[in-house]
């Protein structure tokens, strides 16, 4: 018989744990031919008679396709972490953003390796799957990052079926039922951003809210502004560059910038602004004269934002210190990243240019166009309207700057 009963002394459940109890098994073996050779395939540990006829019967439909090539001995005693961590070295750098290769190392180490990275891959089961998802949650972990451990799951797991070191993707069949995500927070209003520039000033944060908020930059491109990119006597200052994401966190001196996400684009410092960047100057060069003072070293990466001893500052550590400083000044929650979509839709609000506000933050068309949410044709726009003039983009920010800092800058 293909599929045979056996008795064990310390039968699993079915997210894989021993139970210390005896129960029954089944184990699935089918014969076929591979190049005018007999071979066996074998699949052991079925808890139910049923999965273990349903298997038999999907494997014989594929051994006889001459087409599929079953899993080699080597890839039926891999493991799942030592399969995840040899598939995302092979992947990640290839075919994934570095931002989201860290993240999914990070989300494969701390929650999905603990619960599952013992099991053999070829032994993985939805129900498994299941099993950890209910204690990722249970322990409380957000949705939102039990169904990304979920997304991890299942490209690394369909990669693994497509090179045929599994039969069947295990995330396919799971049972557990995500429910709708969490709503995206709402961008700050004219008014929240008026309070929030309120909150920072005089401080640190200032001029970081200042580029995030009212010119959309993003963190990466904002913590890597180099002075020799701002121009004070043309009042522009350019997004070139931004410092590379795989910083190591003791990081003194920057030997290289990476380029930025979206093309390179020059931005106007409107009379509103121009003091924050002032200020900060200021505060940098105090920051050199003390260490000068007290024979301290001071690593000049020529930053615009810097730690008081002129190493970069790290990305993660504003991302989360943003968190706090909202919670303090009891804001609405936002992540640093929608100051961004905040600068977006109130200058768009304000002006209804959408294609200059796409060029102050470096979109494509299709790309403000998503961020905004609007359904219209925007590719159709003709050549003539490409060239935004910095005129124009002067314009669209004095509008939005005025209603956000025009009354608190002539109080």
């Amino acid at each position: 018989m293909a599929v045979t009963e056996r008795t064990v002394r310390n039968k699993r459940n079915s997210a894989g744990e021993l139970t210390g109890k005896a129960g029954t098994v089944y184990d699935v073996n089918v014969k076929y031919k591979s190049g005018g050779k007999s071979k066996t395939y074998s699949r052991k540990g079925f808890l139910t008679k049923k999965d273990a006829l349903q298997h038999e019967a999907e494997m014989k439909a594929k051994l006889t396709n001459p087409a599929y090539t079953p899993p080699s001995a080597v890839q039926r005693k891999m493991t799942v972490q030592e399969y995840m961590t040899e598939w995302i070295d092979r992947h990640g750098s290839a075919n994934l953003r570095p931002s989201t290769e860290a993240s999914y190392r990070s989300h494969m180490k701390n929650h999905i390796f603990p619960y599952i990275g013992d099991v053999f891959l070829n032994q993985l089961s939805p129900a498994m799957l299941d099993d950890m998802y209910r204690q990722l949650a249970e322990k409380g972990l957000s949705q939102s990052s039990v169904k990304y451990a979920h997304r991890i799951m299942g490209v690394s797991l369909e990669h693994a079926r497509r090179y045929h070191y599994i039969s069947s993707n295990p995330a396919r069949d799971i049972l557990t039922k995500f429910g709708k995500q969490s709503k995206t927070p709402d961008p700050y209003t004219v008014d929240q951003m008026r309070q929030l520039l309120a909150v920072v000033m005089g401080t640190e944060w200032e001029l970081i809210v200042v580029l995030g908020g009212l010119y959309g930059l993003r963190l990466s491109e904002i913590i890597g502004l180099r002075w020799r990119n701002v121009d004070l006597a043309e009042n522009t200052f350019g997004v070139v560059e931004q410092l590379p994401f795989n910083t190591p966190a003791n990081t003194t001196v920057i030997s290289e910038m990476a380029p930025v996400k979206s093309s390179e684009r020059t931005l106007p410092i409107t009379p509103l602004v121009r003091p924050y960047f002032e200020r900060h100057l200021e505060l940098q060069k105090e920051q050199k004269r003390f260490a000068k003072q007290s024979g301290n070293l001071y690593f000049d990466n020529d930053l615009v934002f810097a730690k008081p001893n002129g190493s970069p500052k790290r990305r993660e550590r504003i991302s989360a210190n943003f968190g706090q400083l909202l919670r303090h000044a009891e804001m609405p929650h936002i992540r640093f990243h929608d100051l961004r979509h905040t600068a977006a839709t109130n200058m768009h609000q304000l002006t209804g240019d959408f294609y200059t506000v796409g060029q102050i933050l470096g979109h494509s068309l299709k790309g403000i166009g998503i961020q905004l949410q609007l359904s219209n044709n925007l590719e159709a726009v003709t050549a003539q309207y490409v060239d935004v003039r910095m005129e124009r983009k002067l314009y669209v920010l004095n509008i939005y700057h005025e209603a956000v800092l025009g009354s608190s800058e002539k109080t």
